[in-house]
């Protein structure tokens, strides 16, 4: 039976990726200087006030004056230099609130007498990948990324002229009953602009400047419905408008709800919180399965307790797309990656500052050496199993 998912995006300037944003430009800062830091940094916004919270062990400095500069300079990143649009980093109010890391979990993370590194909390987190497109990336989702990446660029560029910089997307696309994507059905885009703004421009532009260049001509037809700024006016925005707060958009980093999720945020951690390092690392494991041809679809949950190294279990589902049997490609898995927190870090680079990089348009299916989850170098661990 054929069926019709949909999937959103926010952009930079939405208040939960200003608070991610803000997170991770610390975490960055911090990885930049200690290497070996370990954060867990929350940010939240309401009105003009910007909080920062949370607990780390780091040589970095985070003193107030320092953590202050580092998060206005991710709100200006995020589009907010401007008193027009209300939330303005010169007249925010600054909370901070950073302490070191309780020792008690510091005990459980640490190499020490032989014991490798454990995970830094329990929890259960998914990977996933599927052909819809060259960046094995759900289609909902994928688009709804290119479409809040453009309409940032068309307000940053000019090309669209009196926008703010917080904006929504949603895409709906029809699915045949065998799961493969054949047109979209509606688009909703929805973008703070100035009060000056007239609306029947602001659609024309938005359709015409972004979603059509954003979406290939032969997924759109006379039937799609677009739904542009459908309340009418979008002038009170970001944090004024709505709160920000860290780890929010769970869904929007991830897979757009076309798989499971386990509930961990990802934003402010460094990469001992197998909440990032373990989704990054089942992404990567998700990709080679479908990279390699051997499934169309495959969804991966690594499971650990806090402070052991080793997950407690591994699950894997093709969804009936595979060439061969899950519990096998569950057997190849174990043979060949090694899944704790220490070789994740290693094999995926990931005490490097490069999670900036991640926090807007998904975490997932983006370009850049940097990201090495979205590497397929293991393509032939998978089909050298096609042949025995």
């Amino acid at each position: 039976m054929s069926y019709i998912f949909s999937s959103e995006s926010v952009s930079k300037g939405h208040p939960d990726k200003v608070a991610d944003y803000i997170a991770d430009s610390i975490l960055d800062y911090c990885l930049s200087i200690d290497p070996n830091s370990r954060t867990a940094i929350e940010v939240a916004l309401a009105n003009q006030s910007v909080f920062i919270f949370g607990e780390v062990n780091t040589k970095a400095d985070l003193s107030y004056d320092n953590v202050v500069k580092i998060a206005k300079e991710a709100i200006a990143f995020c589009g907010y230099g401007d008193p027009k649009f209300l939330f303005d980093l010169n007249q925010a109010k600054f909370t901070v609130e950073i302490h070191q890391q309780s020792s008690d979990i510091a005990m459980g993370l640490d190499e020490s007498n032989g014991k490798e590194q454990g995970a830094g909390d329990q929890g259960i987190m998914f990977g996933f990948a599927k052909d819809d497109t060259e960046a094995l990336l759900p289609l909902p989702i994928y688009l709804a990324h290119r479409l809040t990446e453009k309409i940032s660029q068309v307000r940053e560029k000019g090309i669209i002229k009196g926008l703010g910089p917080d904006a929504k997307s949603q895409v709906s696309v029809l699915y045949s009953d065998d799961h493969k994507p054949l047109k979209v059905t509606a688009v909703v885009l929805s973008t703070q602009h100035e009060e000056s703004k007239s609306m029947d421009e602001l659609k024309n532009e938005v359709i015409e400047k972004v979603i059509k260049t954003v979406i290939p001509s032969d997924l759109l037809d006379v039937d799609t419905t677009y739904y542009i700024n459908p309340t009418g006016r979008f002038v009170i925005g970001g944090p004024v408008g709505d709160s920000g707060l860290t780890g929010r958009k769970l869904i929007v980093d991830t897979y757009g709800g076309y798989s499971r999720h386990g509930g961990g945020a990802f934003s402010g951690k460094d990469a001992s919180k197998v909440d990032r390092s373990a989704s990054y690392m089942a992404r990567y494991l998700a990709k080679q399965i479908v990279a390699s041809g051997i499934a169309k679809t495959c969804e991966i949950q690594l499971a650990y307790a806090i402070g052991v190294a080793e997950p407690v279990s591994i699950y894997v589902n093709t969804f009936n797309t595979g060439l061969i049997e899950d519990k096998k490609i569950e057997e190849i898995i174990v043979k060949n990656f090694k899944l704790t927190p220490k070789a994740i870090i290693e094999k995926l680079q990931l005490k490097k500052p490069i999670y900036k990089g991640t926090v807007h348009n998904g975490h997932f299916g983006k370009d850049g050496n940097e990201f090495k989850w979205e590497d397929v170098d293991s393509l032939d661990v998978f089909k050298n199993a096609l042949n025995k």
